[in-house]
């Protein structure tokens, strides 16, 4: 049952949202074809096209922002979110929106299709993603503001039973008791050991023999089991005991305090799992990922053929040797695939990699070396400015590597990493990621494995974007390329 209430609650704060960012678009309109042209007629001398022609573009934008509303985990209790945390959520949505909606307006073309080989103006663009930004802003701080008046007046507030008296369970009631306005209660402590004691003042209401007794002469909501995993065996007939009475019951997962992979309940067929995951795992963002590499990836081979064709040619007049070079490298999870890239070494220069071994610069596992006498002189001319990269492209739309990820290492190198190393494959590889806008080649390789983790520790859609926008500079200036 209260699942049930809060997926209706989280539906209609969805349906809200979807509201406001149609009314933000509505708002933008009318900003920029009737304000703007009257009170500053020097910069916007006229009004926008009718709206009618602008509606067409309103399905995309709702589609787009609900899969990135969903997609931020928006749609949860709030009880336990710090507002900051809150906002900056909704500040990253609307930013990864708009520029997302920009790309496929003006990449795609679709605004010249739409506006008759016009453009869609880029003022009502800006006012656009600042109107949704404020509307869900003033949107989450009301909600949350009448949320915890509410509950101040004592009304939609839940009673907590602790089951325990350890460290975690102190944890809890600390963490509780520094945030009132989440809408807790505690009762007091259920004893599962002879030595647990009262904690903050919250009282020893009996133990583990006599819950019935406790949930009889208490109103109880939910009860938190906060016991050790070796004593978590004994509970079983506790816990059905609490579900026949429809009691809501919570485990604090501290099983493996030392962990620092994210802890997700799911099942298979009924079965419960808990998951422990060191990587992005949201599936609404990865496949938000995955569209726009492909859309990018795309976009950019059409756009570079001209390059490609020239690149080929100049590779084929200036040396002996095929036009393309590919290698095994490892993917997601040590998958093997096989990259390309244009070529840009003499002939037999995997033949010849015990010669200049001595030339590396590189410490770790890895072989760079800026004065590789395999090199030939248009290759140095690629590799500085990233030409050769351009293949890769293809890896990206075949699905084997992102547009952003950790560089994907040859077996060799993964046979040598040190276990904490391998994390790294946690992640699709990709052309660019913080190492190559934090130096590349310059970069030490413990630097390299910890920006890579760095990464997947901390991925977001805006993290990508952030991380496309700055590596322009770094290619165009062939910055740290060896």
């Amino acid at each position: 049952m209260l699942k049930e209430r809060a997926r209706v609650i989280n539906f209609t704060v969805f349906l809200l949202d979807l509201g406001l960012v149609a009314l933000a678009f509505l708002v933008a309109y009318w900003l920029r074809s009737l304000v703007l042209p009257v009170v500053a007629p020097e910069l916007f001398p006229g009004q926008l096209y009718p709206l009618g022609e602008y509606l067409p573009l309103l399905p995309v934008v709702l589609a787009l922002w609900g899969i990135l509303l969903v997609g931020s985990g928006q749609y949860r209790s709030h009880r336990t979110v710090p507002l900051l945390e809150e906002a900056w959520s909704v500040l990253k949505v609307s930013a990864t929106g708009l520029v997302v909606f920009t790309l496929m307006l003006y990449a795609l073309r679709w605004d010249e299709q739409i506006l008759e080989n016009d453009r869609v103006s880029r003022a009502w663009l800006l006012l656009f993603g600042a109107a949704t930004c404020v509307f869900l802003l003033a949107e989450k701080l009301t909600l949350r503001t009448i949320s915890r008046y509410v509950r101040s007046r004592g009304f939609n507030y839940r009673t907590l039973l602790i089951v325990g008296g350890g460290p975690a369970a102190r944890a809890i009631v600390r963490t509780v008791d520094r945030h009132a306005y989440w809408g807790f209660q505690i009762l007091g402590i259920v004893k599962v050991r002879d030595e647990d004691r009262a904690i903050g003042g919250y009282p020893i209401l009996g133990r583990i023999d006599d819950m019935d007794r406790v949930l009889e002469e208490n109103v109880v909501d939910d009860v938190v089991f906060a016991v050790g995993r070796n004593e978590l065996g004994k509970m079983e007939e506790l816990f059905l005991v609490l579900e026949e009475r429809g009691i809501r019951t919570m485990l604090a997962l501290n099983f493996f305090p030392h962990t620092q992979a994210q802890v997700q309940l799911s099942d298979i067929d009924g079965i419960p799992f808990l998951t422990f995951s060191t990587g992005p795992s949201n599936p609404v963002l990865l496949l938000v990922k995955r569209s726009l590499d492909v859309v990018l990836a795309a976009l950019l081979l059409a756009l570079s053929f001209p390059v490609v064709l020239t690149v080929g040619l100049a590779i084929k007049a200036s040396s002996k040797g095929s036009v393309l070079f590919r290698q095994t490298r490892c993917g997601l999870n040590g998958r093997r695939f096989t990259l390309y890239k244009f070529r840009t070494m003499v002939e037999d220069a995997e033949h010849r990699r015990e010669e200049v071994l001595h030339l590396n610069e590189m410490d770790g596992p890895v072989f760079k070396a800026r004065h590789d006498p395999r090199i030939t002189r248009l290759g140095r001319f690629l590799r500085k400015f990233s030409l050769d990269e351009i293949p890769q492209l293809w890896n990206v739309l075949r699905g084997d590597m992102s547009l952003v990820g950790p560089r994907p290492p040859i077996p060799e190198e993964v046979a040598q990493y040190e276990a904490w190393q391998r994390r790294r494959l946690s992640m699709k590889p990709g052309l660019t990621c913080l190492w190559q806008i934090n130096g590349r080649n310059q970069v030490n390789f413990r630097s390299w494995m910890e920006l890579d983790l760095e990464y997947i520790d901390s991925w977001s859609l805006s993290l990508d974007l952030k991380i496309l926008v700055k590596t322009i500079p770094v290619v165009l200036l062939g910055r740290g390329a060896s």
